[in-house]
C-alpha cells in the first residue's frame, strides 16, 4: 500500500523581489504552482538554479518522485543556435543551464516530467529543439498573451490528438486553457511528437515523448485553472514512480527509507 505524498520538484525563476522593507534577489514561483501540487496530493519542493545540476542533476533527482518544469523568462537563444530578437527578453541563463539539466536527466532516469509555458518550451530545446522568439510577429495576432501580467479573458481551445498523454491528463480532447506566451515551438526536438494545437491557429501547444513514462509539456497554465486534470495526473504518475522504484529499492523512497533509519 502506498504511504505518504509523492515529492515533486518544481524549479524556480530567479528575480529582484520586494517583501516588507527588503528588496533581494529571491528565488521565485507563483504560489499558484505550489497550491496546485498541493491540492492534486503532492509534497511541492522548489527547485532554485543550482549550476551543480550540470555535471550531476542526480543529487536532486534522486529526492524526488516527480518534476515539473515552471513558466518565466524567455529561454536564452543560445541555448538552440539562435541570436536573440529584440522582443527576447530578461534571460536568465544560469536558470536555463540548471533546468536543461535537470530535464535531461530526468528524462534518462525516466522520472515524471511535465513543462509548463516556458517548460514546454525548455523540453523542446532540452530534446534539440528550436523556438519562435516572437508569434505576434510571425502570427499577427496577440492571442495568446492578450493581456500581459493577466489569465483574464485568456481562455482559447486547444485540440488534444485522441488517446495521446495530453489528452489523457486533461480527460478530453478538445481542452479549454489559460495561455500567456509570446514564444513557441520552431522545429521539433528530437524524439518529441506534437499532440495538441491551437484552434486559433494550428501553433503547437502541446508535445510529448512517445516511449517515456511521462514526458509532457503543455503551453497552456493548468496551476492557473482550479478545473484543470494536468498537474493532478503529474503527481499521480509520480504516486506510481515512487511506488515502483520503492518495490525495487531504489529511487527517491528508498532514499529517504534509508536516510530516516540512518
Amino acid at each position: 500500500m502506498s504511504e505518504g505524498r509523492p515529492v515533486i520538484g518544481i524549479c524556480t525563476a530567479l528575480a529582484r523581489a520586494r517583501w516588507g522593507v527588503w528588496e533581494r534577489d529571491a528565488a521565485l514561483l507563483a504560489y499558484s504552482y505550489i497550491a496546485a501540487i498541493q491540492r492534486a496530493g503532492g509534497l511541492a519542493v522548489m527547485i532554485p538554479p543550482d549550476g551543480s545540476f550540470e555535471g550531476d542533476g542526480d543529487q536532486v533527482l534522486d529526492l524526488l518522485d516527480g518534476l515539473i518544469l515552471a513558466g518565466g523568462n524567455d529561454i536564452d537563444p543560445a541555448c538552440y543556435g539562435a541570436d536573440p530578437h529584440p522582443e527576447t527578453e530578461h534571460t536568465v541563463p544560469e536558470r536555463d543551464r540548471s533546468e536543461l539539466a535537470l530535464a535531461r536527466r530526468a528524462v534518462e532516469r525516466d522520472l515524471p516530467v511535465l513543462g509548463i509555458c516556458r517548460g514546454m518550451q525548455l523540453i523542446n530545446v532540452a530534446f534539440g529543439g528550436t523556438l519562435r522568439q516572437h508569434l505576434p510577429e510571425e502570427l499577427g495576432h496577440e492571442e495568446h498573451r492578450r493581456t500581459p501580467g493577466s489569465f483574464e479573458g485568456s481562455d482559447h481551445d486547444v485540440h488534444l490528438e485522441r488517446g495521446s498523454l495530453a489528452a489523457q491528463a486533461a480527460g478530453e480532447v478538445l481542452h479549454t486553457t489559460m495561455s500567456h506566451h509570446h514564444q513557441g515551438v520552431a522545429s521539433l526536438g528530437d524524439g518529441l511528437k506534437v499532440t495538441g494545437i491551437s484552434v486559433i491557429d494550428d501553433l503547437p501547444e502541446a508535445i510529448e515523448a512517445p516511449g517515456r513514462r511521462f514526458v509532457l509539456g503543455v503551453q497552456w497554465h493548468p496551476e492557473a485553472d482550479e478545473r484543470s486534470r494536468i498537474v493532478a495526473a503529474l503527481v499521480e504518475e509520480a504516486r506510481q514512480y515512487r511506488d515502483a522504484a520503492r518495490a525495487r529499492g531504489n529511487g527517491a523512497a528508498a532514499y529517504r527509507t534509508a536516510r530516516g533509519s540512518a
